[in-house]
């Protein structure tokens, strides 16, 4: 849960590092959570209820994704490649990698300074 919560803290901010685990954590987390919030939303019959919240988590999912591509070397701009066909495949494969050694121009290693 501290990873999901950082990432709320960290909102709108699109420069630094975050590692693999963050990411993941994060989005296992987000995942969950609005898988629960689709099922009390058909059960209770609250309209809205999910897709709310999908917009509410909207811009930390973007700010968490644009700093995991700097820890491994790329522009937050490769965001960008998800509205090409077959992009979010190459950005999978992105989040996937290892961070990139030692500091780079977005920052320390989030590794070292975790």
């Amino acid at each position: 849960m501290k990873w999901y919560l950082k990432a709320f803290q960290k909102y709108a901010i699109f420069k630094g590092r975050a590692r693999r685990k963050e990411f993941w954590m994060f989005f296992l987390i987000n995942f969950i959570i609005l898988l629960v919030f689709t099922i009390i939303q058909e059960v209770a019959d609250i309209p809205f209820l999910a897709a709310v919240y999908f917009l509410a988590s909207m811009l930390p999912t973007l700010a968490l994704s644009v700093r995991r591509l700097h820890d491994i070397g790329r522009s937050g701009w490769w965001i960008l490649i998800y509205y090409v066909p077959f992009g979010s495949i190459v950005l999978l494969v992105f989040a996937c990698l290892d961070s990139e050694e030692g500091d780079n121009q977005y920052g320390v290693n989030a590794k070292v300074s975790a």
